[in-house]
């Protein structure tokens, strides 16, 4: 049942579902398309098969994450440490933004993933200076609007900047959530919206975590010297963002599955932050309150302080913690997994517990206790086959987490 649960959420944000209805008209002029993220691929496909007209394009995806197209280039780089692959893509696409004009569509599609994906360092900076800041904060447990608050002021093209490119020709943008919040500002650092933070933003949340940032970096977030384009830039005014996916979207999906089947759904919500583990403790305490015949659901972007050197995954980290927490309880299953398929940079998209994994871990020779300390959640669950490994599912509305009381 935790799988169908899955299966029905990430199907109901599938590309070929929620792309189509959300198309513009084509323009009087040229149907540019381009876009970054965990989903650009399908989206691109999805495009090209309702698409009434000539369009052309390139969108950039993770490795792995590709999807056959015709007339709209996939590109695949790196996620989510970016790579060269991503930073030639990112200057092919400011370049046909550019390129665009009166009259001209320039189609944007965005999903979670594309920060790393569309990575093109701000004048003075390397690459290599935003791979460092990128590895610290991912390191740091910073939440993700932090991270892309920074990210935003080391690039050329997130915060604004693509659909400023563009002008004035018309922008659209259709954009797959994956942040708590589902603000467009955030979803891939806001590449086609007003940015509502600052350089001094960004220096904070580096002081906030004590990340020492290469001295290029240091100096470019000092000197500020071109803001990235605020509410209110005229440069903006024919940029348009349309919501197309969400994790609520997604967990409502669930819970209609969820009722056919006799069961009670809860919602706590699609936008859930934190400490992994210690949400996972949290919700320990939820399952033991609920009668069986509850099914307990829940989203959002849990984040990791990794301490150890194991191999994990936020997704595999929380239910770690639900499992020391619950302690065996003999009525409560759970499974947490990303929509993309991909639990953080492993090949599992998350893992199921069940009321016996603790003991099983045990008998395999694990140290659950250790293992959470060692952040090496993937290590333990694989050793009990309790690994959900579906591939890239070319969506993102990021964690979905399930916890079935019987």
């Amino acid at each position: 049942m935790l799988r169908a649960l899955f299966d029905a959420a990430v199907d109901s944000v599938a590309a070929h579902t929620v792309v189509p209805p959300a198309l513009p008209p084509p323009p009087a002029g040229r149907t540019v398309v381009v876009g970054a993220g965990k989903a650009a691929a399908a989206m691109a496909a999805a495009v090209e098969a309702h698409w009434q007209g000539p369009l052309s394009g390139l969108v950039v995806t993770r490795y792995g994450h590709g999807a056959p197209t015709s007339r709209i280039e996939v590109v695949e780089a790196a996620h989510p440490v970016p790579d060269a692959a991503g930073q030639q893509a990112a200057q092919r696409i400011l370049e046909l933004a550019a390129g665009v004009g009166e009259g001209d569509l320039l189609l944007c599609l965005i999903s979670g993933g594309g920060s790393s994906l569309l990575s093109l360092p701000a004048p003075g900076l390397t690459l290599e200076d935003k791979r460092a800041v990128n590895k610290a904060l991912l390191r740091s447990g910073a939440n993700i609007g932090e991270m892309n608050t920074v990210r935003r002021h080391l690039s050329a093209v997130k915060g604004g900047r693509l659909a400023a490119a563009a002008f004035p020709a018309a922008c659209v943008t259709l954009g797959l959530s994956d942040v708590p919040g589902d603000d467009p500002a955030t979803i891939a650092s806001g590449p086609t919206v007003p940015d509502p933070t600052s350089f001094a933003d960004a220096r904070a949340i580096l002081a906030k975590y004590g990340i020492t940032p290469p001295p290029a970096v240091a100096a470019h977030l000092e000197r500020a010297a071109e803001e990235t384009p605020k509410p209110g830039d005229p440069r903006l005014d024919r940029a348009e963002f349309r919501m197309v996916a969400t994790p609520a979207r997604a967990l409502q999906a669930a819970a209609d599955l969820a009722r056919q089947h006799g069961l009670n759904p809860v919602i706590l919500g699609d936008d859930l932050e934190g400490e992994a583990r210690e949400l996972g403790a949290a919700h320990a305490v939820l399952a033991r309150q609920h009668p069986p015949g509850t099914v307990i659901l829940s989203g959002g972007e849990t984040t990791v302080t990794v301490r150890g050197q194991g191999r994990g995954g936020r997704n595999v980290e929380y239910l770690l913690g639900l499992a020391l927490a619950l302690d065996g309880a003999p009525n409560v299953w759970a499974l947490a997994c990303d929509t993309d398929g991909i639990d953080g940079t492993e090949d599992a998209a998350g893992a199921i517990l069940t009321p016996n994994g603790l003991a099983e871990a045990r008998q395999s020779g694990k140290n659950p206790t250790q293992a959470l300390a060692d952040n090496d959640a993937y290590t333990l669950f694989k050793a009990i086959g309790s690994l959900v490994v579906t591939g890239p599912t070319r969506t993102n509305v990021n964690d979905f987490r399930a916890i079935l009381i019987v």
